[in-house]
């Protein structure tokens, strides 16, 4: 498998005073923990003001934060026989209808049995181009979310889709079951999402988190719930399910954010996504209903058994 080799290189300006240094940053990059971000302070590869520093530096307002983030160590990646949903393919991506209990691709703790190795089985190409350790992804789902996923199936194809969701031309539409009566019925959610400064495995508003915005449009009332269609304007991790507990409506089933509930996983389900194919320019749609375990919840609550 081929990848870049290049460092990811960012900027930031420090937005308030007298926050540590790896704090700051673990808000203002997600997707790494506060340890490595600790290593990466302690290995020269964060620069403050034109300086190195310790990850404890207190930041004042308007400091400028520049990181280097090496590529990750190259992995061997074993195609699996997982049956995968296929609704789309052709030579440039593939639309995939994503089970819930999948896991995207492989993480610590998590090294096989992802939409990944099932993607390099049903279509070897993916690892000639790309990054090594998520060939083909250009967006994620959580474990538990089922529904919609676009893979990019060549290097051209999957920059030119990265660079539809960068500019958020990418529509992506959710559908989701919330606890209580969410009002008014149509409204839009918007707060900054980064790393929970009391748990790390947890993400949560706060001020110096990245921008996020979630459009949603009541359905109708059930039982103590709201169904709502939901539309993302960002891609922030678990969006969805962390503005909604914010406005005290947690996702139904999201032990994470929410409490205790009769479905098994969060009520979650990714059903339309609207690109511009990279081949012909086309703008498409795709949709897919509820699976049979979403569905089950709704009807036992239309009989009030729930």
């Amino acid at each position: 498998m081929s990848q870049s080799r290049e460092a990811q290189k960012r900027t930031f300006e420090a937005g308030i005073d007298d926050i540590r240094l790896d704090k700051f940053l673990a808000s203002a990059l997600p997707d790494l923990t506060r340890s490595h971000i600790q290593k990466l302070i302690k290995s020269g590869h964060v620069i403050v003001n034109g300086c190195q520093a310790s990850p404890a530096r207190r930041l004042k307002f308007c400091d400028l934060i520049d990181i280097s983030i090496p590529p990750p160590a190259i992995s061997k990646l074993e195609p699996e026989d997982i049956d995968l949903d296929v609704i789309y393919e052709d030579p440039e991506i593939a639309v995939i209808n994503k089970p819930a209990g999948l896991t995207v691709y492989p993480a610590p703790g998590h090294a096989g049995h992802t939409l990944v190795n099932a993607l390099l089985q049903r279509f070897p190409d993916l690892a000639s181009f790309g990054d090594s350790k998520r060939p083909g992804i250009v967006h994620r789902l959580d474990k538990d979310t089922s529904g919609l996923i676009v893979i990019a199936r060549n290097e051209k194809a999957r920059l030119d889709l990265v660079d539809q969701f960068r500019s958020r031309s990418v529509k992506k539409d959710y559908l989701v079951l919330v606890q209580g009566k969410l009002e008014p019925e149509r409204g839009a959610i918007e707060a900054p999402i980064g790393r929970d400064p009391a748990d790390r495995k947890r993400m949560a508003v706060v001020t110096i988190g990245r921008a996020a915005r979630t459009d949603y449009r009541v359905l109708r009332y059930l039982k103590n719930c709201t169904l709502a269609e939901v539309r993302i304007k960002t891609g922030r991790t678990h969006q969805i399910r962390v503005h909604m507990s914010a406005i005290g409506h947690p996702v139904a089933g999201d032990k994470k954010y929410g409490r205790s509930f009769i479905p098994a996983r969060q009520f979650l389900h990714a059903c339309y996504l609207e690109i511009r194919l990279p081949g012909s320019g086309q703008i498409r749609s795709f949709s897919c209903p509820l699976p049979a375990d979403l569905e089950q919840v709704l009807k036992s609550l239309d009989k009030g058994k729930v």
